[in-house]
């Protein structure tokens, strides 16, 4: 049986299956459009999202929220989360365990929105989503098609905030997407 969306997020917010759960503030589930054709997930909250509960509020958000606007999709518009739902201490990596842990949950995500693009925002979420060989630097802006979804790995915007030579890349990536989005008349 689905589990409706109030209780999975619930299921989220009450979570002990690792030890982020004992240094969170708080669980950051995801938000946007519950009937929303592309979904965006990247690796896990950073300090602002494990203050404020929202994914994506940082300088990285905001730097996201102008990557949308680029091809003319507002955040409202999208689906975003994360493939672990709390801060790992300092930012660092989810270990396979924590990922593995979170891996239910964003299938749960996935049931209920339907999306028909999901947009790998890193490395994390390339790893978990489309294969744990692949390579960000090497396979980005490929689209790939699985269980009825189109998948495709870019940068994450906290990696274009450290190098901003990577950001011309990240635009074609953003034009591939608006591209499949129009081949499949979800815009």
């Amino acid at each position: 049986m689905q589990v409706s969306y109030k209780g999975l997020m619930e299921k989220v917010q009450n979570c002990d299956k690792c030890k982020l759960s004992q240094t969170r503030t708080n669980t950051v589930f995801g938000e946007g459009d519950l009937h929303a054709s592309v979904m965006l997930v990247g690796e896990g909250p950073g300090l602002n999202e494990d203050k404020t509960g929202r994914p994506f509020v940082g300088q990285a958000g905001m730097l996201l929220d102008k990557m949308l606007a680029a091809i003319n999709i507002s955040r409202e518009d999208v689906y975003i989360c994360n493939v672990v739902k709390c801060r790992p201490p300092g930012n660092r990596v989810p270990t396979d365990e924590e990922a593995s842990a979170c891996l239910p949950y964003l299938r749960g995500q996935y049931a209920i929105i339907k999306p028909k693009i999901i947009v790998c925002l890193g490395a994390t979420a390339a790893k978990y989503l489309l294969e744990p060989t692949i390579k960000v630097t090497r396979d980005r802006g490929q689209f790939f098609y699985k269980k009825g979804v189109w998948l495709i790995a870019t940068y994450h915007p906290a990696a274009l905030l450290r190098d901003a030579s990577k950001k011309h890349e990240a635009w074609a990536d953003l034009q591939a997407i608006r591209d499949k989005m129009q081949e499949l008349n979800i815009i």
